[in-house]
């Protein structure tokens, strides 16, 4: 303190201030970033995974499919059912009763009397009481048992009583044994695998696999057990990587985003559920439609105006399903649509080709990848003038390949390459120019098969029947400046054949519809024709390859109606949509309904449409019941005076009913029930397997 008494402020301050003891303290580092959930752990998949999963008829949803009987029960109507049960209590309560006051003698006591001896009746001991009520009680009880048949007390307890509510209340799953438990990998321990079964199992509880995960390592290990991969390969990378194992080549393990239901282990898709409708077996009523490789590995062909729900409801789940295949290492997919068609965004696929857009990154290869003349000549005549179903004379595709070739082969002998689509309208149109420059390179080099075929090229020019003009005017539709980038063979863009459907790609083709109508159909028609080519030639077919055409208008003709029908051997489908079956010519509507496995038919189809697929669905055996009402003519006049009563009581004269059942042979959909029976969102489904299973049609909803 100073000498006048105050206090220095600045020490007190100082005193009050808390000196550190040590080091700063630092907060500890959060797990996560602030505001993330936290991470989930391996509950949900591990239940997803153990989910029953059994067998069921083709198209059923099997994730925890409960089966149903094939024939519907007979069930009695519940107000039938308590009233009886009601009625034959009180039936048994009255003869109880009756007997019980000696209203109906004392018979039912002589086989009492027949058993007690004479000692038990006077004065009355307690074995006698036993002995007596005990008596009672098997004569109540015969009573009920009988009054309970016929009044169907039993199915009374099982629709309303304990078992009901047994059935109703949720079960818990118990966890599967071990050896039976797919998240052990009891096939990796059996192999000797078991370090890479415990990173797995590990894996699997900490959250970090997924259902693409699951599906990817065993589809590796499908590889192992057929000898394509050693199982030390797969044993190292599981323990190096861990779920992530064997990734696919984009590095991606899951889609950017889901619209449908999936299940990767069965590999299924839902579409939606089949209707609780009379038409439906009972079996597969109010289960869920599903589809996977085993049904599109037949080809799918969905017919339905516009707005009915086959981009949205068939194509996109479909294609989302095939993309999530890929993936895992399991198929290779190809989706062809219009620009904007709504077939998933550009993240869920490796190639996206846009043809006519200057911005794309890839390009198509307009001859398929192939070095063949014959082949890309085959192809490609099938992409100009395979639509032609009344063909110029002598213009058909057999013709048109056979002038293709005989430029093709001579170009590619001169110059290593097949002509651009410039150089190539220019040779079909037969300018002197082009086709001196040829003759004169062909001459030089000394190759004289190659010149005999240009020789004949030119002879035919400007001969009655010549397919070279036609297939000229073909191919300018696609020598526009919208085009000018694309369909290079120079090598200096990055084309994509489907020569790639080897691996497990995704593919995006985007085709112009605006303004280029009769272009888009002439690709997609090359692209339909490069498929059934390149998947007949694949070496690996363990790996499904299918081809999604969001809209086949134009596409069908008879060669690739021949090339769907050997797609099933070679592993591959295809799936298609029409407006209508007019877009089809008729003589080929027989012929594709017969190559196609699996058949829709949505909601707005015409009657003309409606009877082509009730022709391929054919009929069946039904029941059918004939109600006759006959008149009951009373002969006495106390007969006369009841009728006369009834009349006025009821209305009606007093009749007779004659039931008569009957075996007919009716169309299983007609025509007119497909034009007009089917529900808005619905839609009529036939499917067969590979393996050749069937399902009749389904009427289905999409919107569930």
């Amino acid at each position: 303190m100073d000498s006048d008494g105050t206090q220095d402020a600045r020490g007190t301050h100082a005193d009050r201030v808390p000196r550190p003891a040590g080091p700063p303290q630092v907060p500890p580092r959060p797990a996560q970033a602030p505001g993330m959930p936290p991470a989930p752990d391996g509950s949900t998949f591990l239940t997803w995974l153990r989910t029953p999963r059994p067998e069921a008829a083709p198209g059923v949803w099997r994730f925890g499919h409960l089966p149903r009987p094939d024939e519907e029960p007979e069930e009695i109507p519940a107000r039938q059912l308590i009233g009886g049960a009601l009625i034959a209590f009180l039936v048994g309560w009255l003869i109880w009763s009756l007997l019980w006051n000696g209203y109906l003698g004392g018979w039912w006591l002589l086989p009492l009397y027949a058993m007690i001896p004479d000692s038990w009746a006077e004065p009355h001991s307690f074995g006698s009481v036993v002995v007596v009520y005990a008596y009672y009680v098997a004569i109540a009880m015969g009573i009920m048992i009988g009054v309970g048949r016929l009044g169907r007390w039993s199915e009374l307890w099982k629709r309303y009583g304990l078992p009901a509510w047994r059935r109703a209340a949720p079960v818990s799953e118990r966890p599967p044994a071990p050896e039976e438990d797919p998240a052990q990998w009891n096939q990796l321990r059996a192999a000797g695998a078991a370090d890479a079964a415990e990173r797995l199992g590990a894996e699997a509880r900490a959250g970090r696999m997924r259902d693409v995960d699951q599906a990817r390592i065993a589809r590796a290990w499908q590889g192992v057990r057929s000898g394509r991969h050693s199982l030390a390969t797969f044993s190292g990378a599981v323990l190096k990587d861990g779920a992530a194992a064997c990734l696919h080549p984009s590095g991606e393990r899951d889609l950017p985003g889901r619209l449908a239901k999936h299940d990767l282990v069965t590999g299924q898709v839902r579409l939606g559920t089949t209707a609780d409708d009379p038409r439906n077996p009972y079996s597969y009523r109010g289960t869920g439609l599903a589809l996977g490789p085993d049904l599109l590995g037949t080809s799918l062909l969905a017919v339905g105006p516009a707005g009915s729900g086959k981009t949205g409801g068939v194509v996109w789940p479909l294609a989302e399903s095939l993309c999530l295949h890929a993936l895992a290492g399991r198929a290779a997919v190809v989706v062809v649509g219009a620009a904007g068609a709504g077939l998933g965004p550009v993240d869920a696929y490796d190639v996206v080709v846009r043809v006519g857009n200057p911005e794309s990154v890839y390009d198509l290869d307009l001859y398929g990848g192939t070095t063949d003349p014959d082949e890309a000549a085959a192809v490609l005549a099938e992409a100009l003038v395979g639509d032609l179903a009344d063909p110029h004379p002598g213009a058909d595709s057999r013709r048109s390949t056979t002038v293709l070739a005989q430029l093709l082969g001579p170009f590619r002998g001169v110059h290593g390459r097949f002509p651009s689509v410039p150089e190539l309208r220019q040779l079909l149109d037969g300018s002197p120019g082009p086709l001196g420059a040829l003759r004169k390179a062909l001459t030089e080099g000394g190759q004289e098969s190659l010149l005999r075929e240009l020789d004949a090229r030119e002879r035919q020019l400007g001969h009655p029947g010549d397919v070279g003009s036609v297939l000229a005017d073909r191919v300018a539709l696609l020598d526009r400046p919208a085009f000018a980038g694309f369909f290079d063979t120079s090598g200096q863009s990055r084309p994509f054949s489907l020569r790639a459907l080897d691996h497990p790609v995704r593919v995006r083709i985007d085709l112009p519809e605006r303004g280029h109508a009769d272009a888009s159909r002439m690709l997609a028609r090359l692209v339909l024709a490069q498929f059934a080519a390149s998947v007949a030639v694949r070496e690996d077919r363990s790996l499904f390859a299918c081809l999604v055409l969001d809209d086949a208008t134009g596409v069908i003709t008879p060669e690739a109606v021949r090339g769907i029908q050997r797609l099933r051997s070679a592993n591959a489908g295809v799936v298609m949509t029409l407006r209508t079956l007019d877009d089809v010519p008729r003589p080929l509507r027989s012929p594709l309904l017969g190559a196609i496995g699996c058949r829709m038919a949505l909601s707005g189809l015409t009657p003309w449409d409606g009877q082509d697929f009730a022709e391929v669905w054919g009929k069946e055996w039904t029941e059918a019941r004939d109600v006759t009402d006959r008149q009951i003519i009373a002969e006495t006049p106390a007969g006369k005076a009841v009728h006369m009563l009834r009349r006025v009581i009821t209305g009606n004269a007093p009749t007779a009913r004659a039931v008569t059942v009957r075996q007919v042979e009716r169309e299983r959909w007609s025509a007119s029930e497909l034009a007009h029976g089917v529900p808005p969102g619905h839609a009529v489904l036939s499917l067969t397997s590979v393996r050749g299973e069937h399902a009749p049609p389904l009427l289905v909803d999409l919107r569930s």
